[in-house]
């Protein structure tokens, strides 16, 4: 389980391949390792006596030492051992005639939750700062290797049911021809949106994160070196990578992405951007989708634009219908003109090489 965000791990799956197998890296310092997914370690707590029935006696029950976790009501995940609590004695008698001393976490602590486990604070912080550190690292191999080869990498992000997808397959639909395009497609299950995209006559490579509720820059990783040894998509073009529908991990994880576009749909609440302040704090871009529909909602654009630009100022807005084409030329040339700026970028740093 990821101690970051609480999603599951170890089931992750790209095209329908299992990545658990052992398999290699490029690790930010350039070296290359090789590992598996999935390698976790689990605890029992199995104990024993004996004495006779009928004989009234005390023994202690102490449970492992072991790191696990437990979820905070905010929904995150920590990581901690039972040795890091205070502990309490109580006896308790059974039919057999004997007592046990059971050690529980104490739930007067003043740092309890609900009376609960009390959670080692430094320790949770420590090991979230070293998941997201290793995170980083890949991302930043990432762009380093998205930059060489001139990627425009555009990480799409939203709640479920924005349109996200439905403005990806009309998006390549329209750009066909203008410049190379692929897709990286983000979903717990399925490859029903992998399937739209590859309709379109796009290179897509699906990403199935199982109880994972985001992708990671590793992911992103495996499914791009997929789409380079497919010989999909070599470079110089733009590289659209839709995350797992979520408005909240997905803003966590560095992907390697140039720049980070959240997709609204008018059929949501306007006060999104105040609900998931991450989000569109981190984001360049967004779009505001199905505009079509604003005549037959109360929706008020100009209000939500204003929770998010309050939290974001630098934020740039498009407002656009995927389903009638309003806006969408906004859009494209928007696309168009950060692909230049890549492709700039990638000939000043080669001037006298051509993207592979």
């Amino acid at each position: 389980m990821c101690t970051v965000c609480g999603c599951g791990e170890g089931e992750t799956r790209i095209d329908g391949k299992a990545t658990d197998a052992e398999h290699e890296h490029i690790g930010p310092d350039g070296k290359v390792y090789r590992h598996r997914h999935g390698d976790g370690h689990g605890h029992g707590d199995g104990h024993g006596h004996d004495g006779g029935h009928g004989v009234a006696h005390h023994h202690a029950h102490h449970h492992h030492d072991d790191t696990h976790e437990h979820v905070a009501p905010d929904g995150t995940v920590f990581r901690h051992s039972h040795a890091d609590h205070g502990h309490h004695d109580h006896d308790h008698g059974h039919d057999h005639g004997h007592d046990h001393a059971h050690h529980h976490h104490r739930p007067d602590r003043p740092d309890a939750i609900d009376g609960g486990a009390a959670l080692n604070q430094p320790r949770l912080i420590t090991i979230e700062r070293d998941i997201l550190a290793k995170n980083d690292g890949l991302a930043a191999v990432n762009r380093r290797r998205f930059a060489e080869r001139g990627v425009f990498v555009l990480n799409l992000m939203s709640s479920p049911g924005s349109g996200k997808t439905t403005l990806l397959t009309r998006s390549l639909t329209d750009l066909k021809g203008r410049f190379p395009v692929a897709v990286i497609e983000g979903d717990q299950q399925t490859s029903f949106d992998a399937d739209r995209i590859r309709a379109t006559g796009t290179p897509a490579v699906q990403v199935n994160t199982g109880k994972g509720c985001h992708l990671d820059a590793s992911m992103v990783a495996q499914a791009a070196d997929k789409l380079a040894a497919e010989g999909g998509f070599a470079g110089d073009g733009v590289l659209f990578v839709e995350n797992v529908g979520n408005l909240v991990c997905p803003a966590g994880f560095d992907l390697g992405e140039t720049h980070r576009v959240v997709v609204l749909s008018v059929t949501e609440g306007e006060d999104k951007p105040l609900k998931y302040p991450d989000m569109f704090v981190r984001a360049d871009l967004l779009v505001v989708n199905k505009i079509d529909l604003l005549p037959h909602l109360t929706f008020d654009v100009e209000r939500m634009i204003g929770y998010a630009q309050r939290l974001n100022p630098s934020l740039a807005v498009i407002q656009l219908s995927a389903t009638t084409g309003q806006g969408l030329e906004e859009w494209y040339d928007w696309i168009a003109d950060g692909l230049a700026e890549a492709r700039a970028a990638h000939t000043a740093a080669h001037p006298a090489s051509t993207a592979v």
